[in-house]
């Protein structure tokens, strides 16, 4: 019986394409690497699950050498890595630390299994970082600059699985949100800054806005595409040593990104013009400003962002469309009012 090796559970994505695998090959059984600060909740969602029983969870640490894992672990045929620090703000440190060298052992521990068939490894769009132009599916060191420690980070450990030789497939996703069915999630970051912010206003609301909204795009897809797009891709063989950019094809520009959620929040904008780099100052440094906003100045770069994704390889292997936001957006923001508990905090 194949075994998975998957890191990442109980996260966003892995909680939701983990059971996708097992009942796509009922032969397979699941081993998860899972934090013990995550352990009981990893049990919850695992116990929830149709295939417990062929979900083995064991208490590791990617950081570590052999993933921090003691117990005996059966040959891995398929190495699916989700896990990283998804957040704007994250140091360098902690950056290197769980992108970085957590990939580098987890590719390790792929490569000392003799039964190894592929490497599933999720990156991001963003290791293209402010690339000015078209970044392709091929492409990766462009001479880009970074925007953040997590574009860096994610864009070196893209670069190791690349130059590990293993086989391997990459799936690099745009900004994800909520499922485009249910609008649920698991953090409020991204956009729903900017939802949250709306609906903390009365109907005429203000809007700062960066940058020259008509010309940069906001690139948006909701979690059911990315593992939808993941469980499918994942199957074929021809997606072997192939990379995909999980990204909307022809997204919204920041104006429409607006216009579309000052509709679904029914709220009339008016929107208050500033450079880049106003609006990070004000965010970072001016009292009062980022404790009444809520939006953390790193988010600003992806509004005015200056590259543009082909999806070429996406497109031709998975034959299905990219949800339109502006169709989904009311469920996301019906999700939001239904769950004031949840906050930005990224797992790690």
């Amino acid at each position: 019986m194949p075994t998975l090796l998957f890191t990442g559970y109980p996260g966003f994505l892995g909680t939701e394409l983990l059971p996708r695998l097992l009942r796509r090959d009922p032969e397979a059984n699941a081993v998860c690497v899972v934090q013990p600060k995550f352990a009981a909740l990893a049990t919850e969602r695992m116990l929830a699950s149709p295939f417990a029983s062929r979900i083995r969870l064991v208490e590791g640490d990617i950081t570590q050498p052999n993933l921090g894992i003691r117990a005996s672990i059966p040959e891995v045929a398929e190495v699916y890595h989700l896990a990283a620090v998804y957040d704007l703000m994250v140091s360098r440190e902690v950056g290197m630390r769980v992108n970085v060298d957590g990939t580098r052992n987890v590719l390790d521990f792929a490569a000392a299994s003799p039964s190894l068939r592929r490497v599933h490894y999720v990156s991001t769009c963003y290791v293209s970082g402010a690339y000015d132009g078209v970044f392709t599916e091929n492409d990766l060191e462009k001479g880009q600059t970074f925007n953040n420690f997590y574009e860096e980070t994610k864009y070196l450990a893209e670069l190791e699985v690349r130059r590990r030789g293993l086989p391997a497939t990459i799936y690099r996703p745009a900004v994800v949100v909520g499922d485009s069915t249910t609008g649920a999630t698991q953090k409020f970051d991204g956009p729903y800054f900017v939802i949250q912010w709306l609906l903390r206003q009365p109907r005429i609301a203000l809007l700062p806005v960066a940058g020259r909204p008509s010309r940069y795009r906001f690139n948006v897809v909701p979690r059911n595409f990315i593992v939808d797009a993941i469980e499918t891709l994942s199957a074929r063989a021809d997606s072997l040593g192939k990379t995909y950019q999980l990204a909307d094809p022809e997204p919204l520009t920041v104006d429409e990104t607006i216009r579309a959620v000052a509709v679904a929040t029914g709220r009339t904008v008016i929107r208050v013009p500033l450079t880049k780099g106003m609006a990070k100052v004000a965010l970072d440094h001016v009292p009062g400003v980022y404790r009444l906003m809520r939006i953390p100045s790193a988010a600003v770069d992806y509004f005015v962002h200056p590259t543009t994704y082909d999806t070429t390889n996406a497109r031709r292997d998975l034959g299905q469309p990219v949800p339109r936001l502006r169709d989904y957006l009311p469920r996301l923001i019906e999700f939001v009012r239904a769950h004031p508990e949840i906050g930005s905090q990224a797992m790690a």
